[in-house]
């Protein structure tokens, strides 16, 4: 019997870059269709620079997105002088407390007020999400390929809705910690729809998302939703280049633009793991973070303090061991756009290029994720993905 056919749309949304593969089954990997292109923050970033150059007032709407560049550049907007207004859903996209918003020289509106101020010409109105339906939907158009597909998959970077005053960086790394106790392997970090945690208020703000490019393209409603956090994905991803996958045992490390995760897989279980923020750390800090993890030496506190998010060690050193080697040192492979980080460094590794194509890590492993979660999929995914190990 051949397998079923599907159509599968993979974006993981990072802070540089969104990378996006159509998926369709029957297709070598290496003949889907693929697109790298600026990050949502990004392009909003650049909109608001915009507006500031032009001296103009603010209105963003919309809901929760990712920030960094966009919430740097609203921030200058205001610091400029000029005003920004924005909605309360989307406003949690630059902190989850609405009064450290307004502390920030926001003007919180309602969606009412919002809806008139759009109207105004001098202003400026941009909504804020991380998944534009409409501009993919287009671009797909654009170059005669049919938009519909029958399941999404999208991988976002989610801090969670810390409690006010409460470390979103320690917030964050605990509920990893939780997820990884549960089941520790990278799939874990993978949700259905209706399984998204609460807290994870940018993963929720997706699935809503995902309801305008069902409109869009007219895919069947109700298809098979699924989101994940960017590292896992990219992990994930990494175990489909050939070399990565036979290992045993294995250091993972995805060198984003913002934010740098390294797992300790043996056998497929996560080990251990640490994760920071990229620009806070040189070679030298990251061979030695590397190390340690595979030592088993690594401690959280070490982390967190160096202005990162956090550290678990599953399996930690025996006492006496030396705090940055082990007898065994792992194989360390490499993705991610800042991978250059490592090169010329005298710790060994290797840079993977799953299905012939880095980039797209985080997409492949959006697939073997969705491959295990809905097994109505299962049978037209995995033909194309790497056979599992033995």
């Amino acid at each position: 019997m051949a397998p079923a056919a599907a159509r599968v749309l993979a974006i993981d949304i990072g802070t540089g870059t969104q990378d996006i593969l159509l998926f369709e089954s029957g297709r070598t990997m290496e003949n889907n269709v693929k697109l790298v292109m600026p990050s949502p923050t990004v392009i909003v970033a650049e909109r608001i620079r915009r507006a500031t150059e032009a001296g103009r007032p603010l209105l963003l709407t919309g809901v929760t997105m990712g920030g960094g560049p966009s919430h740097w550049a609203a921030r200058d907007h205001a610091l400029a002088g000029y005003p920004v207004a924005v909605t309360p859903e989307a406003a949690r996209t630059f902190d989850d407390d609405l009064n450290a918003v307004a502390q920030m020289g926001f003007e919180i509106l309602s969606e009412e007020e919002a809806t008139r101020q759009a109207l105004r010409p001098d202003v400026v109105h941009i909504e804020l999400q991380d998944l534009d339906a409409q501009a993919i939907v287009q671009a797909l158009r654009t170059f005669d390929v049919d938009p519909r597909v029958d399941a999404l998959a999208i991988a976002a970077f989610d801090h969670g809705a810390a409690p006010p005053g409460y470390s979103d960086r320690r917030f964050r790394f605990e509920f990893l910690e939780r997820m990884i106790r549960r089941s520790p392997r990278p799939a874990t970090f993978a949700y259905l729809a209706d399984e998204i945690p609460p807290a994870l208020t940018r993963l929720q703000a997706l699935k809503r998302s995902v309801a305008r490019y069902v409109e869009y393209s007219g895919s069947r409603p109700n298809l098979p939703i699924l989101v994940m956090d960017t590292g896992a994905a990219a992990a994930l991803g990494a175990l489909e280049d050939p070399l990565v996958r036979q290992q045993t045992q294995s250091l993972l490390c995805n060198i984003g633009n913002f934010h740098t995760l390294a797992f300790h897989l043996v056998e497929g279980r996560i080990v251990g793991l640490f994760e920071h923020h990229t620009g806070e750390i040189s070679r030298a800090r990251l061979e030695e973070l590397l190390q340690k993890l595979a030592a088993g030496t690594l401690t959280n506190d070490e982390v967190f303090d160096d202005s990162g998010h956090g550290a678990l060690v599953l399996e930690p050193a025996r006492p006496g061991a030396s705090p940055t080697s082990s007898s065994e040192p792992p194989f360390l492979a490499v993705t991610g756009p800042r991978r250059e980080l490592l090169r010329g460094s005298a710790l060994p590794h290797y840079e993977a290029v799953p299905h012939g194509d880095m980039m797209l890590a985080g997409c492949f492993g959006l697939l073997r994720a969705l491959a295990e979660r809905v097994p109505e999929l299962a049978s037209a995914i995995r033909p194309a993905l790497l056979n599992e190990r033995g």
